[in-house]
């Protein structure tokens, strides 16, 4: 698993933001770039539609005054569906990671399988990550939603 000190592993990434979807590698994502990214087992999934994602929508404002410049919203989900799932949380501000094959949650260490629930899955976690490198890492337990909220987060910045 990836950890504090640790660079993120050069993957492809389709992001979504502002209803415009592109295909990047990790490196150019988070070359010279503050980023808070938060993942999350899945788009339309109780918790993540009701608590994770929401949260980092109203901290928004708060997340980018502490001179972050890109809050990341990571799911081992298609383009289209992060597209949607955005503008069903209006999560204009939040750029959606949409990990479909799980790349990038492998390549971290940060998958689990679920078997028929929905397969290979990413862990909910949030991380801070400053030109590619992990400063702070914070993973939940199973079942759990306690240390990647956005107010977690924003007493690490």
């Amino acid at each position: 698993m990836i950890k504090v000190g640790d660079k993120i592993p050069s993957v492809g990434i389709s992001t979504v933001l502002g209803g415009d979807t592109k295909t990047i590698s990790t490196d150019d994502f988070f070359a010279g770039k503050k980023v808070v990214m938060f993942a999350l087992p899945g788009a339309f999934t109780p918790t993540c539609s009701a608590s994770h994602l929401p949260g980092y929508v109203v901290k928004a404002d708060e997340i980018y005054a502490h001179g972050v410049d890109v809050i990341a919203c990571l799911s081992v989900n298609d383009s289209f569906v992060m597209k949607a799932w955005a503008e069903v949380q209006n999560a204009d501000r939040i750029t959606m990671v949409a990990d479909g094959g799980a790349e990038l949650s492998k390549a971290i260490g940060l998958h689990m399988e679920t078997g028929a629930f929905g397969g290979t899955r990413s862990q909910r976690y949030a991380m801070i990550v400053e030109d590619g490198v992990v400063t702070a890492l914070n993973v939940e337990q199973p079942k759990t939603f306690e240390v990647s909220s956005a107010e977690t987060i924003l007493q690490l910045l």
